[in-house]
């Protein structure tokens, strides 16, 4: 009987773009975008120069290497990966899948494999779309489980959906991809810690996955001898980290409940589950027309409620505590209209702190996950509430809706509209073109990085 490893292998080999279905490849062109047009808009957020800085440490500069995106310099492809992912991250408006941020893991690394060795741009997409699905189908069976134990499902599934898409790009056999898939179960992890501390490691942890999910096909690739059983079995990832049995039907939903076409994409710089209580904010504080309020009661899923950070109430000194706190993002949102970075990294405004120490969060199971139910009494007693209730289809942007966040966001960012059109065009050329034409996107960047 075929194990889980195997199974998930299989799939993967047989993907092609010729028998993709269609709305399969476009939104992994969506995903592209977003993820490329969000780097761009990140260019002066902190953590890619700290994460160049240690790449080059540990590897040094390689002439004909993987660029090192606003940067400019040449590095390893595991550096790139180091690197361009703490950029692909740090506007924290990355695409989400359930609880995990693939993206970030992703297509830097995908990006870098690519310019550095010159593999076929027609093998990037079906790529994507091998990590998507193959961390997908985990995240989505076994978060539930995993991420109240403290494991972050970006870490622990994105190991393996980054040795999935590498061994694809790579052209690995069934064989080589079990073994990467085996191999990257060895090397997941990864614990939700610096989000209830408001530190900053969570921004690094996508670029080691890559580089870990790398290595595991490299070896894989080299002929390490994995274990069949990684996943399945007594002493396996299923068992360790979510502590459950495996549905009998896990591998059968592959290429039938596709896990690209549930990710979903972030209108506001905030965590994944604060979108919906900055959305209901929005909605309460045109309701409320400036009325001082005495009192915010925001209800929530125990799902969200128990992650780390999502209850802080401060002080803050980080937006890494800001974008986690459901009751800043709320009160951020009510004082100020839909959030901004700068309002995200503004630690000391009396208003949004006095409202912050009134929000009280309570945890309700009857309130479905991705939804709120927002209660705001004024100093005069009138209370107001408003239920937000979303669904990740809410978040699924179309094209359209995709193109005028990222234009927006650039618009703060001081960046032209021209660009994001350029992004569009060399992503839905692939797969013609040329991997230097996605490379010389970040050079618009360079100087206003050098600048800021």
């Amino acid at each position: 009987m075929p194990t889980l490893t195997q199974d998930i292998a299989r799939f993967i080999a047989g993907l092609k773009p010729e028998t993709l279905p269609r709305e399969v490849a476009d939104k992994a062109r969506a995903c592209l975008v977003n993820a490329l047009g969000m780097a761009v808009n990140g260019f002066d957020t902190p953590y890619a120069p700290v994460a160049r800085k240690a790449a080059l440490a540990l590897d040094g500069e390689v002439p004909g290497g993987a660029t090192l995106f606003g940067d400019g310099r040449r590095s390893t492809i595991g550096a790139a990966c180091l690197a361009n992912s703490a950029l692909f991250h740090g506007r924290a408006q990355e695409d989400t899948c359930g609880a995990a941020h693939f993206g970030t893991i992703l297509i830097p690394m995908l990006l870098a494999m690519t310019e550095a060795r010159g593999y076929p741009l027609a093998r990037l997409i079906p790529a994507l779309v091998a990590g998507y699905e193959t961390g997908g189908l985990l995240e989505n069976a076994f978060a539930g489980a995993t991420t109240p134990n403290g494991f972050r499902s970006s870490a622990v599934y994105g190991g393996v959906a980054a040795a999935a898409a590498a061994g694809k790009l790579m052209g690995l056999d069934e064989t080589r991809l079990a073994s990467a898939l085996a191999n990257a179960v060895s090397f997941a992890g990864g614990v939700l810690q610096p989000f209830a501390d408001g530190t900053d490691e969570w921004r690094y942890q996508v670029g080691i996955v890559a580089r870990n999910g790398l290595a595991a096909a490299e070896l894989a690739a080299a002929g390490s001898v994995s274990a069949p059983h990684a996943f399945e079995g007594k002493a396996g990832f299923i068992a360790c980290f979510a502590g459950v049995e495996p549905p009998a039907d896990l591998s059968s939903r592959l290429g039938r409940d596709w896990s690209i076409l549930r990710v979903t994409f972030k209108p506001y710089p905030v965590c994944a589950f604060n979108q919906t209580p900055v959305t209901g904010a929005l909605v309460l504080r045109k309701a409320l027309a400036g009325q001082e309020l005495a009192s915010v009661r925001v209800r929530m899923n125990p799902y969200e409620t128990g992650y780390a950070g999502m209850d802080a109430v401060g002080p803050f000194n980080s937006i890494s505590g800001t974008l986690m706190s459901i009751p800043f993002c709320i009160a951020t949102t009510l004082v100020h209209g839909a959030p901004s970075m700068r309002h995200m990294t503004t630690y000391d405004d009396a208003a949004v702190n006095a409202l912050v120490a009134k929000t009280e969060l309570v945890t309700d199971p009857e309130v479905p996950v991705l939804s709120a139910v927002i209660e705001a009494r004024t100093v005069s007693g009138v209370k107001h509430v408003h239920s937000q209730r979303m669904t990740p289809a809410d978040y699924a942007f179309d094209r359209a809706t995709l193109r005028e966040l990222l234009t927006r966001t650039g618009a703060e960012q001081g960046l032209a509209p021209e660009l994001f059109e350029r992004i569009e065009r060399v992503v839905d050329a692939l797969p013609n073109g040329r991997i230097q034409e996605i490379v010389d996107l970040f050079a618009a960047i360079e100087p206003r990085r050098q600048a800021a």
